[in-house]
């Protein structure tokens, strides 16, 4: 059986979106030791195609990393197929905030190193010696109390358009870049209670075993993460601490928490917080825009990337091969690498799509 889906991903986007087939979307992650997670990845993909399973999932020793829709007719029988495995058994499913599932529009299972790239030696800490959970309502108490520190463990570019009040915010690109940054951050603070978050639970259940590792004796975890977070707080009728939107990593790439915009256009520096990838196939930055600059530009992050998406299809293949290790120039959502772009030289371009 092919262990991954052979048509064209402009197709099956379309389909996606005219299908009037109700979805749920839905993420997970469990830390655990897998012995053999190439064999676990085929017999995944195979029971979960037949189920109508599609989304991003990543396998590694450690355990697993999933963002997934499924149909929602079918829903518990995939719960049903998750029980089967004895580590997957009763695992907190995050359902999304926005009820639309058209998030994800094929099935990949990906084995890799690590669930969650740390940068960290395999052996340098149990990842299941965790930090203590608490929920919404544990988490707005505690969050009263001045000696909390709040810690968002997520990508600078997911806590511009959403984060919780006074939290500590990195500057940082990765996971991996944040670790470092966070542990100089927090030495003079030891003795507070600290409390870590992320979108849905796996960076900061991570981080907080890391942490306690390190010595630190009063570490919180949000459990469930932002998206838990806002489903409780709807629930039972509290105050909600989360300003702006939640980014996720699907199609939609955000669901709203509050009605605060906090970020701004990268183009025109209007009020916004809508993230867009660059419909250029050579650059594909994410960045923030509004719908009037997505109109003037067509979706793309420059005027050098809308003149690139009319030039022919067979030069813009022969171009993509050329300039396709120079992407490694833009970081996620970097709004000042907008004005100094890689295709600075529209004469070039072409000259190199005609030779």
């Amino acid at each position: 059986m092919l262990l991954h889906n052979r048509i064209d991903k402009k197709i099956l986007k379309k389909q996606m979106e005219e299908s009037n087939e109700k979805r749920v979307t839905l993420s997970f992650y469990n830390y655990a030791h897998i012995e053999k997670p190439e064999v676990l990845r085929d017999k995944l993909f195979a029971e979960w195609s037949e189920i109508g399973v599609l989304g991003r999932v990543y396998l590694a020793k450690e355990g697993i990393n999933a963002q997934v829709n499924v149909p929602e007719e079918k829903f518990e029988l995939f719960k049903a197929n998750m029980n089967n495995l004895s580590f997957l058994k009763g695992v907190r499913l995050n359902i999304a905030v926005e009820k639309e599932g058209k998030s994800f529009y094929k099935l990949k299972i990906k084995v890799r190193p690590k669930i969650v790239a740390d940068g960290l030696e395999e052996s340098q800490f149990d990842v299941t010696d965790k930090g203590t959970h608490v929920n919404a309502e544990e988490f707005n108490r505690l969050t009263e109390d001045p000696n909390t520190i709040v810690v968002d463990m997520r990508n600078h570019y997911e806590s511009e358009v959403g984060h919780f009040e006074n939290a500590i915010l990195p500057d940082v690109d990765t996971f991996r870049d944040a670790l470092p940054i966070v542990k100089e951050t927090l030495q003079p603070y030891r003795d507070h209670n600290i409390i870590m978050y992320c979108t849905g639970g796996i960076r900061c259940e991570k981080a907080s075993a890391y942490f306690k590792h390190l010595g630190f004796k009063k570490v919180h975890q949000l459990e469930g993460g932002i998206i838990k977070y806002a489903h409780e707080v709807e629930a039972k009728g509290l105050k909600n601490k989360f300003i702006g939107k939640n980014f996720v990593f699907d199609e939609r790439l955000g669901e709203r928490i509050s009605g605060d915009i906090i970020s701004h256009c990268h183009q025109c520096g209007k009020p916004c917080d809508s993230h867009t990838n660059c419909k250029n196939d050579a650059c594909h930055l994410l960045f923030i825009q509004c719908e009037e600059c997505s109109e003037k530009f067509e979706g793309c992050c420059s005027e050098e990337c809308t003149t690139f998406i009319h030039l022919d299809e067979n030069e813009q293949i022969k171009l993509r091969k050329k300039f396709q290790q120079k992407r490694n120039v833009f970081k996620k959502g970097r709004a000042e690498h907008l004005k100094q772009h890689w295709l600075k030289d529209l004469k070039i371009i072409k000259k190199q799509a005609h030779s």
